[in-house]
C-alpha cells in the first residue's frame, strides 16, 4: 500500500502557538487529516485480515480451482474476524485478489452450498465448476440431460435438485441438452 502522510511544511506551520483564526484553522484541519489517515489503516488492516482469512478457508480452491471451493458465507469471515456480516459486505465489495487460478472480486470467494451424501457441504461454485466439466466432455450426439446430470452428481455424493441442475447451467450460459445435440453429417 502506498504510505500516506502529512506534510511535515504544514503540521510545522501549527507550532506558533498563538490561537489566532489561521492557526486554529490549521488545527483543525491537522486533525481532520489525522483522523483520516487513521481511517484509511483501520480500513487497509481490516480488507487485509478480511483477505488472509478467505486465502486460509480457500485454501484448496488456490491449489486446485473451482472444484475444490468449499461453501462460505459472510458470517463465516464475520465470527472469525469478530465483525459484523455489514462489515465484511462492505470490505468485500469491488475488491479483487490476484490468485494462482486468476483474478477475482473478494465476492466471488463466497457461495451458497448443497449437502452431500456424506452429510456434508459443497459449494455451489464447486457444482458448476463439475456440471461444466461433465457437459464439455459428453458426447455431442448425446448431450446429457438435466436429469443425468443430477444422478451424476448424485453418483459423486453431491445432492441437488434437477431444477438446481438447469438453474446452474442456464447461469453458466450452457445451452439445455437438446439445444446441444449436433448431429453427425451424412456423407
Amino acid at each position: 500500500m502506498p504510505k500516506l502522510r502529512i506534510n511535515d511544511t504544514y503540521s510545522n506551520l501549527i507550532k506558533r502557538s498563538d490561537n489566532s483564526d489561521q492557526n486554529q484553522f490549521l488545527k483543525n484541519n491537522l486533525a481532520e487529516a489525522r483522523w483520516f489517515l487513521r481511517s484509511l489503516e483501520s480500513r487497509n488492516e481490516t480488507l487485509m485480515r478480511v483477505a488472509m482469512t478467505i486465502i486460509d478457508l480457500q485454501q484448496g480452491f488456490l491449489d486446485h480451482g473451482p472444484v475444490a471451493m468449499k461453501p462460505m458465507v459472510l458470517s463465516d469471515i464475520a465470527s472469525k474476524l469478530d465483525l459484523h456480516e455489514s462489515t465484511i459486505s462492505r470490505v468485500t465489495t469491488s475488491k479483487y485478489m490476484a490468485t494462482p487460478q486468476g483474478i477475482y472480486e473478494l465476492k466471488y470467494f463466497f457461495s451458497s452450498h448443497v449437502g452431500t451424501s456424506g452429510g456434508g457441504e459443497c459449494s455451489s461454485t464447486a457444482v458448476c465448476a463439475i456440471l461444466k466439466t461433465m457437459i464439455s466432455a459428453e458426447q455431442p450426439a448425446k448431450p446429457l440431460s438435466d436429469n443425468r446430470l443430477t444422478s451424476l452428481l448424485e453418483e459423486q455424493g453431491i445432492q441437488v435438485a434437477r431444477r438446481t441442475v438447469a438453474k446452474y447451467r442456464e447461469s453458466m450460459g450452457i445451452p439445455s441438452s437438446s439445444q446441444r445435440k449436433r448431429f453427425e453429417n451424412a456423407k
